[in-house]
C-alpha cells in the first residue's frame, strides 16, 4: 500500500510525538541550581527536589542542580543570594511562608521584596502526625493528653518557634478550645530530625507538611491524626480533616521561587516560562499527586500581590496568638 506524502508526514509527527512527548526538544532553560534553606527532609526540600524532577523529566530544563544550606531560620539562604546577587542568577531559591513569618518576627532583616519574586507553584497542607507505635490515635487522644500535662505533652517541627509548624500547633489547639500559649514546642532542623526525635520519643506529637506526613504514614512510621484541609485529600484518604474531628480549622502553606535581586528580565521570564509549562505536564503530575500538594500558581505581580495579603493574615494571626 502507497502512504500518501500528507499521511507518511503525520506518521512521521506521531512518531516524533510519542518519542519525545509534547515539549519541545530544546529545553526552556539550560540549568536550574535550586537553593534550599533547609535540610533534608524537609518540605523546602521535597519541593525543589520534586519540581526540577519534573522539569527536567518533561525536557523544560536541561540540568537540575541541589544545595541545602540550613541556618538562621532560613535566613542563611536568603543572605547568601542577596550578598552574592551577581553570581546566583543560575539559582532558584525554594521558599514558602516562613518567609513572612520570619521577616515579621525579625528572625533575619530581609523579606520577599529584597528578592527578585518567581513564581509561586504548590500549596501544601498541615498535618498533626504520632509515632506509629503512640497510644495516641486520633485528636482526641492528643486533647485528652494535652488536657492532662500539657508540659509533656510537647509537639515538634522542622522550624523555628513562632514559626510555621508552631503556628499550625497553635493554630489547631486553639481552634480546639486550648490555651495555644500553653503548647510546649520544640524546634528542630528540618523534618528528618524532628521524626527522629518523634520516633525516639522526645515529642509526642509532630507538626508538618501533610506531603511529608503521607510519605512517614506509608512507610509505616507515623499515625496522620489530622490534616488541616477542608476536606480528605487523594493522596491519602485515610489522613482525618481537622474539621471533621469538631476543630474548625483549616491551613495551606504555599511554596514558590525566588531569584537573586537584580535577576535579568529575560532570565526571569524564561524561569516563568518553564514553571507554566511543567503544569500541563504528566511528569508534573506525578509529582504533584504523589506529595499531595495542591496546584497554586502565580507569577510575577500576581505573585507579589498573594505575598502581601499572606503578610497581613499572617500577622494578624500572629497578633492575636501571641506571637508578635
Amino acid at each position: 500500500m502507497t502512504l500518501s506524502l500528507g499521511r507518511r508526514a503525520l506518521l512521521a509527527a506521531m512518531a516524533a510525538f510519542a518519542v519525545s512527548g509534547p515539549v519541545a526538544a530544546e529545553p526552556v532553560v539550560d540549568a536550574i541550581h535550586f537553593l534550599i534553606p533547609g535540610g533534608a527532609g524537609g518540605g523546602w526540600d521535597g519541593t525543589a527536589r520534586g519540581t526540577g524532577e519534573a522539569l527536567t523529566g518533561a525536557g523544560l530544563v536541561g540540568t537540575a542542580s541541589y544545595e541545602n544550606m540550613s541556618g538562621g531560620g532560613g535566613g542563611k539562604a536568603i543572605g547568601y543570594l542577596i550578598e552574592n546577587a551577581e553570581s546566583q542568577y543560575g539559582t532558584l531559591m525554594v521558599n514558602s511562608t516562613p518567609i513572612v513569618i520570619r521577616s515579621l518576627t525579625g528572625v533575619f532583616p530581609h523579606n520577599f521584596r529584597d528578592l527578585t519574586l518567581v513564581s509561586g507553584t504548590i500549596g501544601d497542607y498541615a498535618a498533626l502526625v504520632v509515632a506509629e507505635d503512640s497510644p495516641l490515635n486520633s485528636m482526641d487522644d492528643l486533647l485528652a493528653a494535652f488536657d492532662a500535662d500539657a508540659s509533656s505533652t510537647a509537639i515538634g517541627g522542622g522550624s523555628v518557634p513562632g514559626g510555621m509548624d508552631h503556628l499550625v500547633a497553635a493554630m489547631v489547639m486553639e481552634a480546639a478550645g486550648k490555651d495555644a500559649l500553653a503548647v510546649k514546642y520544640i524546634p528542630y532542623d528540618a523534618g528528618g530530625k524532628a521524626m527522629a526525635a518523634l520516633l525516639s520519643g522526645e515529642i509526642k506529637a509532630l507538626s508538618t507538611g501533610f506531603s511529608e506526613a503521607v510519605a512517614l504514614a506509608e512507610a509505616g512510621e507515623v499515625k496522620i491524626l489530622g490534616v488541616t484541609s477542608d476536606e480528605r485529600v487523594d493522596a491519602y484518604g485515610d489522613a482525618p480533616t481537622m474539621k471533621e474531628q469538631g476543630i474548625d480549622t483549616t491551613f495551606v502553606n504555599w511554596r514558590g521561587f525566588f531569584g537573586a535581586p537584580g535577576l535579568p528580565a529575560d532570565k526571569l521570564a524564561a524561569y516563568q516560562d518553564a514553571i507554566a509549562k511543567m503544569y500541563a505536564t504528566p511528569e508534573w503530575e506525578a509529582v504533584r499527586a504523589r506529595n499531595g500538594w495542591v496546584n497554586i500558581h502565580n507569577s510575577g505581580d500576581d505573585f507579589r500581590a498573594f505575598l502581601e495579603g499572606q503578610e497581613q493574615v499572617i500577622g494578624d494571626l500572629m497578633r492575636k496568638l501571641g506571637f508578635l
